[in-house]
Formats: C-alpha cells, structure tokens, sequence
C-alpha cells in the first residue's frame, strides 16, 4: 500500500528546518505485514529530542530512514500467526522492541532488549525484516521499530501496547517516550521515596514527566532547573516546590534550596556538561540518574574519591527502566486519576506537512511536546 510518511535522506543538514527541509512527505511504498507484525494507521506522533538527534547527526542511524518513535494508533490488520492482537485495538508505541527472551528481557529489564538494540542499530524491525519498499539508493530504514511519522505503519507487536480506546490520540502518544521515559526515571530508576527531594535539569518532555512523577510520588522539594523562563513557569504548575535558572550558580542554589544536594539529581539534556553541574548537585549518598543521550564522543568525569568516600550512584535510564506493558497502564490509570497530568506536556500540534518548522521551535527550545495529528 502507499502512505505518505517524513522520509530524512541525509542527517546535518543546516537549520532553519523549514528552509532546507530535512524531512521530506514523501508516497512510500509499505509491504503487508509478516508473521508477529502488524499495520497500524497512526493518529498521532510526538516530537521527541531523540528524533532531532538524528536530524542533527549526534545519533547516527542508517539512511534514508523514517522517523518518529512515540507514537499511537490503530491496529488496521494482522500478520500471519499473529496473536495477541485484533483490528481495532488502540495501541502506543514502545522505541525498544521486547523479545521476551534474552537475559535482559527474562530479568524484567526489556529496555534492554539484546535483539531489540539490534533491530534498533540496523534500522529494521524485531527480527530483521524492513517492510518500508526500497528507495532507488536502497532500503528505507524503520526508526527505533516505530517510524511513526507516517499515516500507516508496519511493525512488530512487541513494539505495542494495547490502550483504552478512549485516550485521545495526542495525550496517548507521549506515554510512547515523555512519559515512559521521564516518570519511569522517577518510579523505576531511582525508585522516590515520599519526602525526598529530587531536582530535574532539563524540561523538555522527559524532564518535566520527572517532575510530574516526582510530585505523584511524594517527593519533596523539587526542583525544576532550565534556561527558558516559560518551561520554568510551567514546572510550578505541575509539581515543582522550586525552579532555578541555569547558570554558574544554579548548583549552589540547589544545594541551599536542598540542604547539600538533592537525594536524587535527574538529568534530560543529553549534555555531559549538564550531566556533571547535575553530579555536582547531588547529595552525599544521593544518586544522579542520566536520561539524555549525548553524541557517542562525549565523555563524562568526576572526582573517583566521592564514589566510595560519599557513597555516590550514578546511574543510565534508558526508556525509564520500563516495562511498558506494565507501565504504560499504570500511567495512563495514574492520568486518569488525576495524578499524572500528562496533558499539560502538550504545547502544540500540527500537521504532518508542518514538521520541519516544528523542530525548528524544538531545536529552539520554544516548545515542550509537540504532537502530529494524522
């Protein structure tokens, strides 16, 4: 079948986005799908920074690729001896395939998925097929196993979660990355205690989702840092007892605002500069928990003595430490409650024909989470 889908052919070209136009509409060409796949028609897609990464080149796929990674839809038809599934289903995309098998998997740690990080590398879906019909340079490459910036969509089902149907489209959409990832380094990562104080760098959508996590989790001060005063306006209406501005001084103002550092320091940027101004801040015994993704060349350095002579932790969370069929429901239960407002993330949404003016605003950090509403 065809569908029009945002097709990138080459990572840095230069910004503004709009004007060299990265990410093309582009009528592909989708195979039926296989055995455990099935087609999804989107309605929804988020822009995430880790989809601006591979704009940028600071993460390096292969291409030509279709981009997009969190994502919601409908389940329009099953591959041969696919189970688990019907048309109809309401589904969200998880960017790390689950085989069910690996050691990580068996271990409760799918984000770690050993043959999902494969698919995931080469640009294929779980188990190695690509159903994106090939470009005159060659294959076209499934993003993270989504390639949700398109109307229809081939995939794996342990790419998916079901989802009550009556989720609107652009809220069920960030459960797919924002919300598994940053609550997820809130409740799975770091495991907030009621009444420990934890500070966030970085409110983009993961970050402000650890803030939201942190005030659902009882957490006490939070604080929320940035450089944008808007984001920062933002954070107190969600959760945050304290917002600082960026700067030379904001870990010292931390450790005021926390009496020494906070017992848990999350860091969303993807900089190893912030990553260590977030170390800096941590409490003696505190943990400091990395959720970005910096470019592969970067390093990151502390004093050794303070690991062992303060009993410090620094820990990866990637995809929050999620499991997402069972964390998915829980958030979205925790939204339905009123204890997650998750829709407060949502600063935009646009159409598909839009999208390069819209990373043009995320790579300006003038938007929090923007959604494509298919």
């Amino acid at each position: 079948m065809k569908t029009r889908a945002a097709l990138l052919r080459a990572m840095g070209l230069p910004r503004p986005y709009a004007q060299s136009q990265p990410l093309r509409i582009e009528n592909l060409e989708l195979s039926d799908p296989g055995p455990g796949e099935f087609l999804v028609r989107v309605t929804a897609a988020g822009l995430c920074h880790s989809d601006l990464s591979v704009i940028e080149g600071s993460r390096p796929r292969p291409m030509p690729m279709v981009l997009g990674h969190e994502a919601t839809g409908v389940v329009e038809a099953l591959g041969p001896h696919t189970t688990g599934f019907s048309p109809g289903d309401h589904v969200v995309f998880s960017f790390v395939p689950m085989c069910g098998t690996c050691l990580p998997c068996a271990e409760g740690r799918p984000a770690l998925c050993q043959p999902g990080a494969a698919a995931n590398t080469a640009g294929t879906l779980l188990g190695g097929s690509r159903r994106w019909c090939d470009a005159p340079e060659g294959p076209i490459h499934h993003h993270l196993g989504v390639s949700g910036f398109a109307e229809y969509v081939v995939a794996n089902t342990r790419s998916a979660v079901k989802i009550d149907a009556d989720l609107p489209p652009q809220i069920a959409a960030l459960f797919g990355c924002a919300v598994l990832t940053g609550a997820g380094a809130v409740l799975n990562t770091a495991r907030v205690q009621t009444g420990a104080s934890v500070a966030v760098f970085g409110l983009g959508g993961v970050g402000l989702a650890a803030v939201l996590a942190a005030a659902a989790a009882g957490a006490y001060p939070i604080v929320a840092i940035d450089t944008v005063a808007e984001k920062l306006a933002l954070a107190t209406t969600i959760g945050a007892t304290h917002t600082v501005q960026a700067g030379p001084d904001a870990v010292e103002t931390i450790r005021a605002i926390t009496g020494g550092g906070a017992a848990y320091v999350i860091e969303s940027v993807g900089s190893e500069a912030v990553l260590a101004h977030a170390y800096a801040a941590t409490a003696r015994g505190g943990t400091t928990i990395a959720t970005g993704l910096p470019h592969p060349s970067k390093q990151f350095s502390v004093p050794a003595v303070s690991l062992v002579a303060e009993e410090r932790t620094v820990r990866g969370s990637y995809m929050g430490s999620s499991v997402p069929l069972r964390d998915i429901p829980r958030y979205v239960a925790l939204y339905k409650a009123g204890r997650l407002p998750v829709d407060r993330l949502l600063t935009h949404t646009l159409a598909l024909n839009n999208i390069n003016a819209a990373f043009d605003r995320l790579a300006e950090a003038r938007a929090v989470r923007q959604v494509i509403m298919m």
